[in-house]
Protein backbone atom coordinates (compact mmCIF):
# COMPACT_ATOMS: atom_id res chain seq x y z
CA UNK A 1 0.00 0.00 0.00
CA UNK A 2 1.42 3.53 -0.87
CA UNK A 3 2.33 5.47 2.68
CA UNK A 4 3.14 8.86 3.00
CA UNK A 5 6.73 9.32 5.13
CA UNK A 6 6.68 11.81 7.78
CA UNK A 7 9.27 14.38 8.50
CA UNK A 8 10.24 16.98 10.92
CA UNK A 9 11.47 20.30 10.05
CA UNK A 10 14.23 21.26 12.06
CA UNK A 11 15.20 25.16 12.34
CA UNK A 12 18.63 26.39 13.31
CA UNK A 13 18.49 27.74 17.00
CA UNK A 14 19.89 31.05 15.56
CA UNK A 15 16.91 31.17 12.59
CA UNK A 16 14.48 30.53 15.38
CA UNK A 17 14.87 33.89 17.00
CA UNK A 18 14.73 35.58 13.69
CA UNK A 19 12.05 33.50 12.45
CA UNK A 20 9.94 34.38 15.75
CA UNK A 21 10.50 38.18 15.06
CA UNK A 22 10.34 39.14 11.12
CA UNK A 23 8.03 35.77 10.38
CA UNK A 24 5.19 35.11 13.26
CA UNK A 25 3.31 33.84 10.98
CA UNK A 26 6.04 30.66 9.82
CA UNK A 27 5.24 27.21 11.11
CA UNK A 28 6.95 26.28 14.97
CA UNK A 29 10.00 24.41 14.70
CA UNK A 30 9.52 20.61 15.12
CA UNK A 31 5.99 21.23 13.38
CA UNK A 32 5.12 17.29 11.51
CA UNK A 33 5.02 18.27 7.70
CA UNK A 34 4.24 15.45 5.11
CA UNK A 35 7.05 14.82 2.67
CA UNK A 36 5.22 14.75 -0.71
CA UNK A 37 8.00 14.39 -3.15
CA UNK A 38 7.58 11.60 -5.86
CA UNK A 39 10.82 9.54 -4.06
CA UNK A 40 8.69 9.15 -0.67
CA UNK A 41 5.45 8.62 -2.31
CA UNK A 42 5.39 4.39 -2.41
CA UNK A 43 7.53 2.28 -0.12
CA UNK A 44 10.09 0.07 -1.25
CA UNK A 45 8.43 -2.81 -1.02
CA UNK A 46 6.03 -1.58 -3.31
CA UNK A 47 5.80 -3.45 -6.56
CA UNK A 48 6.31 -1.51 -10.03
CA UNK A 49 3.06 -1.31 -11.25
CA UNK A 50 1.89 1.17 -14.14
CA UNK A 51 1.75 4.35 -12.82
CA UNK A 52 -2.09 5.77 -13.29
CA UNK A 53 -0.88 9.19 -13.99
CA UNK A 54 0.60 8.21 -17.33
CA UNK A 55 -2.43 6.52 -18.09
CA UNK A 56 -4.12 10.06 -17.90
CA UNK A 57 -1.70 12.04 -19.50
CA UNK A 58 -1.83 9.63 -22.58
CA UNK A 59 -5.70 9.81 -22.76
CA UNK A 60 -5.14 13.58 -22.64
CA UNK A 61 -2.91 13.56 -25.68
CA UNK A 62 -5.13 10.95 -27.22
CA UNK A 63 -8.31 13.55 -26.72
CA UNK A 64 -5.98 16.30 -28.47
CA UNK A 65 -5.25 14.49 -31.72
CA UNK A 66 -8.98 13.52 -31.49
CA UNK A 67 -9.81 16.70 -31.33
CA UNK A 68 -7.19 17.84 -33.95
CA UNK A 69 -8.34 15.23 -36.60
CA UNK A 70 -11.65 16.57 -36.53
CA UNK A 71 -11.08 19.90 -37.50
CA UNK A 72 -8.62 18.52 -40.09
CA UNK A 73 -5.81 19.26 -38.99
CA UNK A 74 -2.86 17.42 -41.04
CA UNK A 75 -1.13 14.08 -39.28
CA UNK A 76 2.19 15.59 -39.06
CA UNK A 77 0.74 19.18 -37.01
CA UNK A 78 -1.32 16.82 -34.80
CA UNK A 79 2.25 14.95 -33.37
CA UNK A 80 3.88 18.04 -32.32
CA UNK A 81 0.50 19.62 -30.33
CA UNK A 82 0.73 16.17 -28.84
CA UNK A 83 4.02 16.42 -28.45
CA UNK A 84 3.72 19.98 -26.58
CA UNK A 85 1.09 18.72 -23.71
CA UNK A 86 3.53 14.91 -23.22
CA UNK A 87 6.98 16.29 -23.24
CA UNK A 88 5.60 19.53 -21.15
CA UNK A 89 7.88 19.72 -18.19
CA UNK A 90 5.38 21.61 -16.37
CA UNK A 91 2.95 18.88 -16.92
CA UNK A 92 5.28 15.33 -16.55
CA UNK A 93 6.56 17.34 -13.64
CA UNK A 94 3.09 17.79 -11.88
CA UNK A 95 1.50 14.79 -13.18
CA UNK A 96 4.61 12.12 -12.02
CA UNK A 97 3.67 13.29 -8.26
CA UNK A 98 0.26 12.06 -7.80
CA UNK A 99 -1.40 14.91 -9.04
CA UNK A 100 -5.40 14.33 -10.42
CA UNK A 101 -5.16 17.42 -12.84
CA UNK A 102 -4.66 15.60 -16.38
CA UNK A 103 -8.32 13.39 -14.95
CA UNK A 104 -10.16 17.28 -14.81
CA UNK A 105 -8.55 17.81 -18.10
CA UNK A 106 -9.31 14.78 -20.03
CA UNK A 107 -12.52 15.24 -18.56
CA UNK A 108 -13.33 18.82 -20.34
CA UNK A 109 -11.27 17.61 -23.44
CA UNK A 110 -14.01 14.75 -23.97
CA UNK A 111 -16.94 17.28 -23.19
CA UNK A 112 -15.55 18.83 -26.39
CA UNK A 113 -15.17 15.53 -28.27
CA UNK A 114 -19.04 15.25 -27.63
CA UNK A 115 -19.82 18.42 -28.66
CA UNK A 116 -17.76 18.38 -31.65
CA UNK A 117 -18.93 15.04 -32.72
CA UNK A 118 -22.48 15.64 -33.09
CA UNK A 119 -23.17 12.34 -31.84
CA UNK A 120 -23.48 10.45 -28.26
CA UNK A 121 -21.87 7.40 -29.20
CA UNK A 122 -18.04 7.32 -30.44
CA UNK A 123 -15.61 5.44 -30.78
CA UNK A 124 -14.00 5.90 -26.89
CA UNK A 125 -16.90 5.99 -25.04
CA UNK A 126 -18.28 5.26 -21.73
CA UNK A 127 -20.92 1.97 -20.77
CA UNK A 128 -22.17 3.77 -18.38
CA UNK A 129 -22.97 6.89 -19.99
CA UNK A 130 -24.32 5.12 -22.73
CA UNK A 131 -26.35 3.20 -20.99
CA UNK A 132 -28.19 6.10 -19.25
CA UNK A 133 -28.60 8.04 -22.71
CA UNK A 134 -29.63 4.58 -25.25
CA UNK A 135 -33.08 5.30 -24.94
CA UNK A 136 -32.35 8.65 -26.36
CA UNK A 137 -29.74 8.05 -29.03
CA UNK A 138 -31.72 8.53 -32.27
CA UNK A 139 -33.39 12.10 -30.95
CA UNK A 140 -31.60 15.22 -32.30
CA UNK A 141 -31.07 16.47 -28.23
CA UNK A 142 -29.38 13.29 -28.11
CA UNK A 143 -26.04 14.82 -28.62
CA UNK A 144 -25.40 16.93 -26.25
CA UNK A 145 -26.79 14.86 -23.32
CA UNK A 146 -23.64 12.95 -22.90
CA UNK A 147 -21.59 16.62 -22.88
CA UNK A 148 -23.86 17.81 -20.00
CA UNK A 149 -23.73 14.35 -18.05
CA UNK A 150 -19.63 14.90 -17.87
CA UNK A 151 -19.83 18.52 -17.01
CA UNK A 152 -21.88 18.55 -14.23
CA UNK A 153 -19.98 16.19 -13.00
CA UNK A 154 -16.52 17.65 -13.24
CA UNK A 155 -17.62 20.56 -12.44
CA UNK A 156 -18.81 18.75 -9.28
CA UNK A 157 -15.09 17.08 -9.10
CA UNK A 158 -13.00 20.53 -9.67
CA UNK A 159 -15.11 24.16 -9.39
CA UNK A 160 -13.08 25.77 -11.76
CA UNK A 161 -14.79 24.46 -15.23
CA UNK A 162 -17.88 26.55 -13.86
CA UNK A 163 -16.19 29.47 -16.02
CA UNK A 164 -16.67 27.98 -19.24
CA UNK A 165 -20.56 27.31 -18.68
CA UNK A 166 -21.55 30.39 -20.64
CA UNK A 167 -19.28 29.86 -23.74
CA UNK A 168 -20.87 26.42 -24.07
CA UNK A 169 -24.55 27.49 -24.28
CA UNK A 170 -23.41 30.51 -26.70
CA UNK A 171 -22.27 27.85 -29.56
CA UNK A 172 -25.02 25.41 -28.75
CA UNK A 173 -27.24 28.38 -29.65
CA UNK A 174 -29.01 28.66 -33.06
CA UNK A 175 -26.11 27.95 -34.93
CA UNK A 176 -24.82 24.73 -33.50
CA UNK A 177 -27.15 22.48 -35.74
CA UNK A 178 -26.15 22.30 -39.45
CA UNK A 179 -28.53 21.42 -42.51
CA UNK A 180 -28.38 17.84 -41.94
CA UNK A 181 -28.97 18.66 -37.66
CA UNK A 182 -25.53 17.88 -36.67
CA UNK A 183 -22.74 20.52 -36.07
CA UNK A 184 -20.50 21.62 -38.86
CA UNK A 185 -17.09 21.87 -37.62
CA UNK A 186 -15.07 24.53 -39.32
CA UNK A 187 -12.11 22.93 -40.35
CA UNK A 188 -8.33 23.81 -40.54
CA UNK A 189 -7.16 26.05 -43.46
CA UNK A 190 -4.17 28.00 -45.00
CA UNK A 191 -3.64 31.04 -43.90
CA UNK A 192 -5.44 32.37 -47.44
CA UNK A 193 -8.26 30.71 -46.91
CA UNK A 194 -8.37 32.10 -43.18
CA UNK A 195 -7.59 35.82 -44.66
CA UNK A 196 -10.83 35.05 -47.43
CA UNK A 197 -12.68 34.24 -44.16
CA UNK A 198 -12.25 36.93 -42.34
CA UNK A 199 -13.08 39.48 -45.35
CA UNK A 200 -16.55 37.26 -45.75
CA UNK A 201 -17.32 38.13 -42.17
CA UNK A 202 -16.24 41.99 -42.67
CA UNK A 203 -19.43 41.57 -45.08
CA UNK A 204 -22.40 41.29 -42.74
CA UNK A 205 -24.61 43.97 -42.74
CA UNK A 206 -24.38 46.65 -39.65
CA UNK A 207 -27.18 46.15 -37.37
CA UNK A 208 -28.04 48.41 -33.76
CA UNK A 209 -26.65 47.50 -30.64
CA UNK A 210 -30.08 47.07 -29.63
CA UNK A 211 -31.04 44.65 -32.35
CA UNK A 212 -27.37 42.93 -31.96
CA UNK A 213 -27.96 42.19 -28.17
CA UNK A 214 -31.37 41.38 -28.93
CA UNK A 215 -30.60 38.70 -31.79
CA UNK A 216 -27.41 37.29 -29.46
CA UNK A 217 -29.83 36.48 -26.47
CA UNK A 218 -32.53 34.98 -28.23
CA UNK A 219 -30.11 32.82 -30.34
CA UNK A 220 -29.59 31.00 -26.76
CA UNK A 221 -32.77 30.12 -25.84
CA UNK A 222 -32.78 26.47 -27.78
CA UNK A 223 -33.61 22.73 -27.11
CA UNK A 224 -29.84 22.06 -26.83
CA UNK A 225 -29.18 24.85 -24.69
CA UNK A 226 -32.11 23.93 -22.30
CA UNK A 227 -31.40 20.28 -22.30
CA UNK A 228 -27.64 20.88 -21.58
CA UNK A 229 -28.40 23.15 -18.63
CA UNK A 230 -30.67 21.05 -17.09
CA UNK A 231 -28.96 17.86 -17.19
CA UNK A 232 -25.36 19.67 -16.13
CA UNK A 233 -27.08 21.59 -13.24
CA UNK A 234 -29.25 18.29 -12.51
CA UNK A 235 -25.62 16.11 -12.24
CA UNK A 236 -24.14 18.59 -10.36
CA UNK A 237 -26.54 18.89 -7.46
CA UNK A 238 -27.63 15.37 -7.12
CA UNK A 239 -24.29 14.49 -6.53
CA UNK A 240 -23.74 17.51 -4.35
CA UNK A 241 -26.87 16.32 -2.56
CA UNK A 242 -25.92 12.72 -2.02
CA UNK A 243 -22.18 13.76 -0.80
CA UNK A 244 -24.01 16.87 1.52
CA UNK A 245 -26.25 13.88 3.37
CA UNK A 246 -23.09 11.69 3.86
CA UNK A 247 -21.16 14.05 4.92
CA UNK A 248 -23.34 17.23 5.84
CA UNK A 249 -22.31 20.91 5.98
CA UNK A 250 -18.48 20.29 6.40
CA UNK A 251 -18.32 18.64 2.60
CA UNK A 252 -20.47 21.80 1.64
CA UNK A 253 -17.97 24.43 3.23
CA UNK A 254 -14.64 22.86 2.10
CA UNK A 255 -15.39 21.59 -1.38
CA UNK A 256 -17.44 24.73 -2.58
CA UNK A 257 -17.92 27.67 0.05
CA UNK A 258 -14.69 27.60 0.80
CA UNK A 259 -13.68 28.51 -2.43
CA UNK A 260 -15.82 31.69 -2.51
CA UNK A 261 -14.01 33.10 0.72
CA UNK A 262 -10.40 31.45 0.53
CA UNK A 263 -7.72 33.22 2.22
CA UNK A 264 -4.16 32.00 1.94
CA UNK A 265 -1.03 33.63 3.89
CA UNK A 266 1.64 31.10 2.72
CA UNK A 267 3.50 32.71 -0.21
CA UNK A 268 2.07 31.51 -3.45
CA UNK A 269 1.94 33.07 -7.23
CA UNK A 270 -0.63 34.92 -6.42
CA UNK A 271 -0.50 38.88 -6.30
CA UNK A 272 -3.11 38.87 -3.29
CA UNK A 273 -1.39 36.79 -0.76
CA UNK A 274 1.11 39.46 0.94
CA UNK A 275 -2.24 41.69 1.64
CA UNK A 276 -3.69 38.46 2.87
CA UNK A 277 -0.30 37.82 5.30
CA UNK A 278 -0.63 41.16 6.66
CA UNK A 279 -4.12 41.01 6.89
CA UNK A 280 -4.67 37.58 7.96
CA UNK A 281 -5.01 37.65 11.93
CA UNK A 282 -7.46 40.49 11.71
CA UNK A 283 -9.90 38.74 9.35
CA UNK A 284 -11.45 40.03 6.41
CA UNK A 285 -14.81 41.21 5.84
CA UNK A 286 -17.24 39.12 3.06
CA UNK A 287 -16.80 42.12 0.48
CA UNK A 288 -13.51 42.32 0.86
CA UNK A 289 -12.89 38.42 -0.01
CA UNK A 290 -15.46 38.20 -2.79
CA UNK A 291 -14.21 41.83 -3.77
CA UNK A 292 -11.20 39.90 -5.40
CA UNK A 293 -13.31 38.18 -7.56
CA UNK A 294 -14.29 40.94 -9.59
CA UNK A 295 -11.30 41.39 -11.89
CA UNK A 296 -11.51 37.75 -12.71
CA UNK A 297 -15.13 38.64 -13.62
CA UNK A 298 -14.28 41.45 -15.82
CA UNK A 299 -11.86 39.52 -17.52
CA UNK A 300 -13.97 36.38 -17.97
CA UNK A 301 -16.83 38.37 -19.33
CA UNK A 302 -14.82 40.19 -22.05
CA UNK A 303 -13.10 36.75 -23.03
CA UNK A 304 -16.00 35.36 -23.46
CA UNK A 305 -17.76 38.29 -25.53
CA UNK A 306 -15.10 38.59 -27.85
CA UNK A 307 -13.95 34.99 -28.34
CA UNK A 308 -16.53 32.38 -27.41
CA UNK A 309 -17.27 31.10 -30.98
CA UNK A 310 -13.93 30.07 -30.94
CA UNK A 311 -14.54 27.59 -28.32
CA UNK A 312 -11.30 26.16 -27.96
CA UNK A 313 -9.43 29.29 -27.80
CA UNK A 314 -12.13 31.10 -26.02
CA UNK A 315 -11.21 28.49 -23.16
CA UNK A 316 -7.64 28.42 -22.94
CA UNK A 317 -7.56 32.28 -22.70
CA UNK A 318 -10.21 32.11 -20.25
CA UNK A 319 -8.02 29.68 -18.09
CA UNK A 320 -4.52 31.59 -18.53
CA UNK A 321 -6.89 34.60 -17.00
CA UNK A 322 -8.47 32.82 -14.55
CA UNK A 323 -5.50 31.43 -12.64
CA UNK A 324 -3.20 34.80 -13.46
CA UNK A 325 -5.98 37.11 -11.58
CA UNK A 326 -6.55 33.66 -8.80
CA UNK A 327 -6.20 34.82 -5.04
CA UNK A 328 -4.57 31.79 -4.91
CA UNK A 329 -1.69 30.32 -7.50
CA UNK A 330 0.31 27.64 -7.04
CA UNK A 331 1.89 25.62 -10.21
CA UNK A 332 -0.18 22.83 -10.80
CA UNK A 333 -3.27 25.18 -11.80
CA UNK A 334 -1.03 25.72 -15.20
CA UNK A 335 -2.07 22.06 -16.08
CA UNK A 336 -5.16 23.46 -16.53
CA UNK A 337 -4.36 25.65 -19.73
CA UNK A 338 -1.39 23.31 -20.75
CA UNK A 339 -3.65 20.53 -21.84
CA UNK A 340 -5.57 23.40 -23.88
CA UNK A 341 -2.86 25.08 -25.79
CA UNK A 342 -2.13 22.39 -27.85
CA UNK A 343 -5.54 23.08 -29.20
CA UNK A 344 -4.81 26.55 -30.52
CA UNK A 345 -1.44 25.81 -31.89
CA UNK A 346 -2.38 25.07 -35.65
CA UNK A 347 -4.08 28.21 -35.85
CA UNK A 348 -1.26 30.60 -34.16
CA UNK A 349 0.51 32.47 -36.82
CA UNK A 350 3.56 32.71 -34.08
CA UNK A 351 6.62 30.76 -35.25
CA UNK A 352 9.08 29.53 -32.62
CA UNK A 353 11.44 31.75 -33.62
CA UNK A 354 11.58 34.70 -33.02
CA UNK A 355 8.33 36.11 -31.21
CA UNK A 356 7.00 32.30 -29.66
CA UNK A 357 10.75 32.05 -28.18
CA UNK A 358 10.61 35.24 -26.23
CA UNK A 359 7.10 34.57 -25.11
CA UNK A 360 8.56 31.45 -23.43
CA UNK A 361 11.37 33.23 -22.54
CA UNK A 362 9.52 36.05 -20.55
CA UNK A 363 6.74 33.90 -19.03
CA UNK A 364 9.61 31.05 -17.59
CA UNK A 365 11.94 33.95 -16.12
CA UNK A 366 9.37 35.91 -14.50
CA UNK A 367 8.90 32.69 -12.66
CA UNK A 368 12.39 31.83 -12.18
CA UNK A 369 12.68 35.38 -10.67
CA UNK A 370 9.49 34.44 -7.78
CA UNK A 371 11.05 31.30 -7.27
CA UNK A 372 14.13 33.35 -6.15
CA UNK A 373 12.88 35.31 -3.75
CA UNK A 374 10.74 32.10 -2.90
CA UNK A 375 13.92 30.40 -1.84
CA UNK A 376 15.36 33.35 -0.32
CA UNK A 377 12.30 33.50 2.16
CA UNK A 378 11.50 29.84 2.48
CA UNK A 379 15.16 28.43 2.54
CA UNK A 380 17.33 31.29 3.77
CA UNK A 381 14.68 32.89 6.28
CA UNK A 382 15.14 36.33 4.74
CA UNK A 383 12.78 38.97 4.99
CA UNK A 384 12.11 39.32 1.14
CA UNK A 385 8.30 39.24 1.78
CA UNK A 386 8.07 42.74 -0.26
CA UNK A 387 10.60 41.72 -3.29
CA UNK A 388 8.10 38.57 -3.77
CA UNK A 389 4.93 40.37 -3.79
CA UNK A 390 6.75 42.28 -6.91
CA UNK A 391 7.78 39.02 -8.43
CA UNK A 392 4.15 38.23 -8.26
CA UNK A 393 3.01 41.59 -10.11
CA UNK A 394 6.09 40.68 -12.77
CA UNK A 395 4.64 37.27 -13.13
CA UNK A 396 0.99 38.37 -14.02
CA UNK A 397 2.70 40.96 -16.32
CA UNK A 398 4.39 38.44 -17.66
CA UNK A 399 0.89 36.21 -18.34
CA UNK A 400 -1.01 39.96 -19.52
CA UNK A 401 1.79 39.94 -22.32
CA UNK A 402 1.76 36.44 -23.82
CA UNK A 403 -2.07 36.50 -23.58
CA UNK A 404 -2.01 39.77 -25.88
CA UNK A 405 0.66 38.11 -28.28
CA UNK A 406 -1.30 35.37 -28.81
CA UNK A 407 -4.51 37.03 -29.80
CA UNK A 408 -2.78 39.68 -32.08
CA UNK A 409 -1.02 36.44 -33.61
CA UNK A 410 -4.15 34.15 -33.49
CA UNK A 411 -6.70 33.22 -36.53
CA UNK A 412 -10.29 33.80 -34.89
CA UNK A 413 -12.26 30.51 -36.43
CA UNK A 414 -15.30 29.88 -34.77
CA UNK A 415 -15.63 25.80 -33.60
CA UNK A 416 -19.03 25.78 -35.43
CA UNK A 417 -19.63 26.72 -39.22
CA UNK A 418 -23.00 28.91 -39.39
CA UNK A 419 -25.89 27.59 -41.70
CA UNK A 420 -25.80 29.57 -44.69
CA UNK A 421 -28.03 32.10 -45.13
CA UNK A 422 -29.48 34.35 -47.73
CA UNK A 423 -27.22 37.40 -48.57
CA UNK A 424 -28.09 41.15 -47.59
CA UNK A 425 -28.19 43.95 -50.17
CA UNK A 426 -25.56 45.34 -48.59
CA UNK A 427 -23.38 42.22 -48.61
CA UNK A 428 -24.03 41.75 -51.77
CA UNK A 429 -23.40 45.19 -52.89
CA UNK A 430 -20.14 45.23 -51.31
CA UNK A 431 -18.99 41.94 -52.89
Amino acid sequence: MATIRLSYIRIPASLQDRTSRRFPALPKPGLLVADTTARHFLDDSTPNLPKQEHVQDLLVGLFIDTILELRGVQAKTRIWCVVAWLFNPFTSTIGTRGNCEPIVCAAMLWILICLMKGSIFYKVGCCLCNEILMLTSQKKEGRVLQAAFWYGLIVHFRIYPIIYAIPFVIVLGKNYAGPAGRPVLTQWSSKQQLQSNKARENLEEPTSLLATLWNFLSSLVTRDTILFGLLSGSMFFAWTGIFFYLYGWEFLNEALLYHLTRTDPRHNFSIYFYHIYLHHQQGFSSIQRLASFLPQLIVQLALIIRFSRDLPFCMFLQTVAFVAFNKVMTAQYFVWFFCLLPLILPWTGMKLKWKGLVCTLVWMGSQLHWLMWAYLLEFKGRNVFVQLWAAGLVFLAANTFVMIMVIRHHSHTPLFSAPAGPRTKIAAKKE
